[in-house]
């Protein structure tokens, strides 16, 4: 008998007793033994639910039970999350989590400690909600040289610019509907300034490759300056506008940005809709790899906890190696990247655009008073430069 604690009883923690009690004799099946939560810890009760018989307040009560060997920490946040987390490594219970700030700021320090303790810390779930993408990158695309990683990894923003794009609404009234709908947050800010992917494509670029990244070092734009008229502009070159998450690997630099794009139908993240997320990884070996399904919600990430937590159950006593060293991966300024733009400005003469950008392609008659269009390859610094050269740029999109 495998015992577990779970520690915060909120979305996903319920969802992880859930998984846990709803497929106990499948798992039990598949692994000839039987998991079994023990505590779940939360400062509320919650008179009536099934959870109130196993139900602590004090974190001593599971860091001293030595029959518990795995913990979820579905808390959220870096306090008391981390402390918590510490303490249960060090007393050599593996931990399993959801929780992508943690993973971000504390995730390469706490994996030391697991390894010290010989035990495990897994966070399968903390980017991507059910999307299996933590285990491939270190188990199955080990033998891989990542040269990109693209993803939309904030379900909020993918559902707003879906909206925006098959609607026509504004980017103010579809966040309205997603908050109304429970698809965005009160205060969304972390969702669509793109905080929240930052933080996701900060975890996979450290395992891609080893080392620690500083999501500060990434630059990151969100969705909020995104307007219908620019769906517009899309419509007519055949595409649509994704917010991306990208980490990229060329001539031994490697470049990070979190940022809307024009992305054409090609691109197998094109058809990725609504509030469900996908990573696209390409590899030097073998080539493009996708992985699709739900970002988030209840059931999806907790299953993504569960399946730490078999993983863990099935090694218990062994540490499941996780390579992030926290030696440094520097993250090449943006300046540097070379991609086309596409440009919206007021209404100016073809011939003077290109007197500045070189040649483009022009969209003069999508909106009245402005024209729009897609420059050549160029770095993000001639943009900048060329672009200081006009008082009217009303906005730019980078072309993926």
């Amino acid at each position: 008998m495998v015992k577990v604690a779970i520690l915060g009883y909120g979305t996903v923690g319920s969802g992880v007793f859930e998984v846990l009690k709803k497929n106990q004799d499948m798992i039990a099946d598949k692994m000839n033994d039987r998991i079994e939560v023990k505590y779940v810890l939360d400062l509320r009760e919650f008179e009536g639910d099934p959870v109130q018989q196993i139900l602590v307040h004090d974190i001593d009560t599971i860091i001293n039970d030595p029959e518990v060997s795995i913990v979820c920490e579905t808390m959220g946040g870096e306090r008391p999350a981390y402390d918590f987390t510490k303490r249960a490594l060090e007393s050599g219970k593996s931990v399993c989590t959801s929780n992508k700030e943690l993973v971000e700021k504390h995730g390469c320090e706490l994996l030391k400690i697991a390894k010290a303790h010989q035990c495990s810390y897994l966070f399968e779930a903390s980017v991507g909600g059910g999307i299996p993408i933590i285990r491939p990158l270190r188990t199955s695309l080990v033998q891989e040289d990542i040269l990109s990683i693209t993803g939309i990894l904030n379900g909020t923003t993918n559902y707003i610019l879906t909206k925006m794009e098959t609607e026509g609404l504004a980017f103010e009234d579809v966040l309205k509907r997603a908050q109304e709908k429970g698809y965005a947050e009160r205060n969304p800010d972390a969702d669509i300034l793109g905080l929240d992917a930052c933080r996701k494509i900060s975890i996979l670029t450290s395992l891609a490759y080893g080392k620690n990244v500083d999501f500060q070092d990434i630059t990151t734009v969100g969705i909020t300056a995104i307007s219908d008229k620019d769906f517009l502009y899309a419509k007519k070159m055949g595409a649509t506008i994704k917010l991306f998450a990208k980490s990229v690997k060329k001539d031994k630099k490697h470049y990070a940005i979190v940022a809307p794009f024009i992305v054409k139908p090609e691109n197998p993240l094109y058809a990725v809709k609504g509030v469900f997320n996908a990573i696209l990884i390409n590899g030097n070996m073998g080539g493009e790899t996708m992985y699709y399904g739900k970002g988030a919600g209840k059931l999806a990430t907790a299953s993504a906890v569960v399946a730490d937590v078999i993983d863990c159950a099935k090694h218990e006593g062994k540490h499941l190696a996780v390579e992030w060293d926290d030696e440094k991966l520097e993250i090449s300024p943006i300046d540097g990247a070379v991609r086309r733009f596409f440009v919206r400005m007021g209404q100016t003469p073809q011939e003077q655009i290109e007197a500045v950008f070189g040649e483009v392609s022009m969209f003069a008659d999508v909106v009245p008073g402005e024209c729009g269009f897609v420059t050549e390859e160029m770095t993000e610094a001639a943009y900048q430069e060329k672009a200081g050269q006009f008082g009217n740029i009303l906005s730019m999109i980078r072309i993926n």
